[in-house]
């Protein structure tokens, strides 16, 4: 096995010589590296994979807002608004939005949640792979090889670009976030491993220059939505990708476009609130609000 896969072409060469997937390559990378069982590797990533369902079961059945007011009612909001009318996707985009919102307003609350890859877009991986999972009674162990597969995506994508909002803007952290998550979608239901970097492709592409221009500097507002609305972004790669459309931009092209992206884009947008939502007129009067 090649010790250093760092770009996906590298990865699915390595897919085609040893007949594996990619959740199976790199939980012997794993191995390998930190000299452990892949028992181990898979028994960490099964601790994630529950501390991210306890962090949505918790979100579900709170109201309590975070420390600065702005947000942490809106989950209920959302369950309480399908209790009367179900959303026009169905159960599925209910639940993914649900747990989206769910998992970043315990993040709000300085609860555990799990980074993935960071704390401002924790709410994308664990909403879908959980909400595929109980649509589709997935085990347990399917769900780890799929977390494991998010986590290869996010590991490669990390090898060109810092995933920080100081760094790319939030197409570093929401956008990978979504390229994870829509890679994970594909190894659930079963897809190959070109499918799985496709969707993750299609994914990241389609947020290229996503600002990061939080209100008041917290990761609240608008990094809360945005969860919601990437975490069915991923879904809608995933799709494409299982029909076997691809991007007609090569993976790590993507991933260096992204960079290029990340690099061209004003300071002002990559977290320091003097740009975009965070200047406009309501965005200074919040945080006035806020910071006294």
């Amino acid at each position: 096995m090649d010790g250093n896969i760092n770009t996906f072409e590298k990865l699915l060469a390595e897919c085609k010589i040893s007949g594996k997937k990619i959740y199976e390559i790199m939980q012997e990378k794993e191995a390998l590296d930190f000299e452990i069982t892949i028992e181990e590797v898979r028994n960490k990533v099964r601790k994630n994979l529950k501390a991210m369902k306890s962090a949505i079961l918790r979100g579900l059945n709170s109201k309590e807002k975070s420390y600065s007011g702005l947000c942490g009612d809106e989950c209920y909001k959302l369950k309480e608004r399908y209790n009367k009318k179900p959303a026009l996707f169905g159960e599925l985009f209910e639940k993914i939005t649900m747990y989206a919102m769910a998992t970043m307003e315990e993040n709000l609350r300085m609860n555990t949640i799990v980074a993935c890859p960071t704390a401002g877009s924790c709410g994308i991986v664990p909403s879908v792979i959980t909400a595929v999972s109980e649509k589709d009674k997935i085990a347990e162990e399917e769900e780890i090889n799929a977390l494991i597969t998010a986590g290869t995506i996010g590991y490669i994508i990390s090898s060109k670009v810092a995933m920080a909002g100081a760094v790319a803007g939030c197409q570093a952290e929401c956008g990978v976030a979504s390229a994870m998550s829509a890679g994970a979608v594909v190894e659930l239901l079963g897809g190959n491993s070109n499918q799985i970097i496709q969707a993750s492709t299609l994914a990241l592409k389609n947020v290229l220059g996503l600002t990061c221009d939080p209100v008041a500097g917290l990761v609240e507002i608008p990094c809360v939505k945005r969860n919601v609305f990437l975490a069915i972004h991923s879904i809608t790669a995933a799709e494409l990708a299982l029909s076997d459309i691809e991007s007609k931009i090569p993976p790590d092209e993507v991933v260096d476009a992204m960079l290029q992206t990340g690099q061209l884009m004003s300071p002002l947008l990559k977290e320091t609130s003097k740009g975009g939502l965070a200047v406009t007129k309501s965005g200074i009067i919040l945080n006035r609000k806020i910071m006294g």
